[in-house]
């Protein structure tokens, strides 16, 4: 059966991360996180609204990071349809960009209403990622030994040559301590697991996994890329303490349910954007050209399978005719 093609809103989505990418990096390098964080939100808040959509954030950044805009729940748009899930993270990779740090990213997703997996009050999931070569090779509730041979053999590689990301984290030492033991090579992140994961889906990154603990927003939105390019990933709800395995349980949240790809984004018609703000595997940062401001962006739909890279310059003086935010 053939199917017509429908109104694709990529380029709208992406002209909100650029606008948030703009506006964090004129706070690249500062050390202020909170100032990063505040501009980019603003920006991208301002350019959703301007979207013909009834929008809900269901993957937010509000309750956990303190951040005043974009909570779950909150509606943007113009309130006609579509009607759409949203998810944020208007930097992924904060501290990163504050320190001018690479990989550092504005991001968001779209989906049909209904179909973005809510994580409630868990703040964060196990997660295993990889890219399409190795799609099928992956198992979370595998030792990382295990895991490591299968994407190894999938990708006609020696386990020796895999490399795997992970946050750099002290609960992870456990892990990064039995992936050294494997001789498989290693890359520590300070920040930025959405960029790590989506390193594993491009060819000549040299990543092949993603492992370890880190946010379940980011665990979604990951999901809704990989979703596009046709990678996999698994996760597993982390809670940090008692109160929240309290909570899961009163809840109905099985903690030991695997988290496929399909659990965390349902729908076939995912939409993501991505603007770099400091230069990464992916996507190139925003640079400052005079009167120009140039932007590298990426856009991809599932349905569709289309991938889009947009190199962007904007005329600094128009966009300030616009108002707006502050770039």
């Amino acid at each position: 059966m053939i199917v017509k093609p429908d109104r694709n809103i990529a380029l709208e989505m992406v002209r909100a991360t650029e606008a948030a990418a703009m506006a964090a990096s004129k706070w690249m390098g500062r050390g202020d996180k909170e100032g990063v964080d505040g501009a980019a939100v603003n920006a991208m808040r301002f350019m959703l609204n301007t979207v013909h959509m009834e929008g809900i954030v269901v993957i937010g950044e509000g309750e956990k990071d303190e951040a005043p805009m974009l909570f779950n729940g909150e509606r943007l748009g113009f309130g006609n349809d579509p009607k759409i899930d949203i998810a944020v993270d208007p930097i992924d990779g904060t501290r990163l960009a504050a320190n001018g740090l690479p990989n550092a990213v504005s991001v968001v997703a779209f989906a049909d209403r209904g179909s973005m997996f809510d994580p409630k009050h868990i703040f964060y999931m196990e997660k295993i990622a990889t890219g399409p070569g190795a799609a099928k090779a992956i198992d979370i509730n595998a030792p990382i030994s295990e895991n490591i041979k299968s994407v190894a053999k999938a990708l006609g590689k020696r386990p020796d040559d895999v490399t795997v990301v992970a946050l750099d984290r002290p609960r992870h030492e456990k892990l990064i301590q039995e992936i050294r033991d494997t001789h498989a090579r290693l890359r520590l992140i300070m920040d930025g697991d959405v960029a790590g994961a989506l390193a594993t889906c491009k060819p000549n990154t040299g990543i092949d996994l993603l492992v370890g603990i880190g946010g379940s927003p980011e665990a979604v939105i990951t999901a809704c890329a990989i979703k596009c390019v046709g990678g996999n990933m698994q996760c597993k709800l982390w809670p940090r303490n008692e109160e929240e395995v309290k909570k899961c349980e009163e809840e109905g949240m099985d903690l030991n349910k695997v988290l496929k790809l399909n659990d965390l984004v349902s729908s076939d018609n995912v939409y993501f954007a991505a603007t770099g703000v400091t230069d990464g595997d992916w996507l190139d940062g925003v640079k400052y050209l005079g009167d120009t401001i140039q932007t590298s962006s990426l856009v991809m739909r599932s349905r569709s399978g289309t991938i889009r890279y947009i190199t962007a310059e904007h005329q600094l003086k128009k966009l300030q005719r616009l108002g707006g935010p502050e770039y």
